[in-house]
Order: structure tokens, then C-alpha cells, then sequence
């Protein structure tokens, strides 16, 4: 639902949003993409989710447009460290 309301806030669907993944919701998700230039597959792409107002919050970051999450190796997790926090060693 919450795709097709912000796609029919941007003008590529009409009607109301019934949560369900139909035709014309492909179609309109498919006009999205292209025309911002991403792929048009029938899965939606993620920048388009994003600038549709539906990915994570950067409220409150100081690069919001750079963002992302770090890999273990960025963080210096070390490989034998489970997540959670728990060891494979006893």
C-alpha cells in the first residue's frame, strides 16, 4: 500500500492503494524507474523505493546522500565473531 499511495503522490498511478501488487502497480513502478534512469525489471529497484520516500530514515545524519552500512571488515568485527556478539570458541 505504501508504494502505490507515494506512487500515485507522484503522479504515475490513479485510483486508491490496495496493497496489492497488480498490473498497473508494475506498470507505474516500471514508468518510475525509467524514467529516473534505473532499471525497469518488475522488482523494484532500491533507489527508486528511496527517492519514493520508503527506504531508511537519514534523518539526523551528517551526509545523509552517502550513507550506508559499514561491512564487518569496516567495523572491525573480527571473522570468528558470531552476530549477536557470541564466539565460536568455548
Amino acid at each position: 500500500m505504501e508504494i502505490q499511495s507515494a506512487l500515485i503522490r507522484e503522479h504515475y498511478l490513479s485510483g486508491g492503494s490496495s496493497g496489492t501488487w497488480d498490473e498497473a502497480t508494475r506498470d507505474a513502478m516500471t514508468r518510475y524507474q525509467a524514467a529516473n534512469g534505473w532499471q525497469t525489471k518488475l522488482t523494484p529497484d532500491s533507489r527508486a523505493l528511496i527517492k519514493l520516500g520508503l527506504g531508511p530514515d537519514h534523518k539526523g545524519l551528517l551526509n545523509p546522500e552517502t550513507a550506508n552500512i559499514p561491512s564487518p571488515h569496516e567495523l572491525g568485527v573480527d571473522s570468528g565473531t558470531q552476530p549477536g556478539g557470541s564466539t565460536d570458541q568455548q
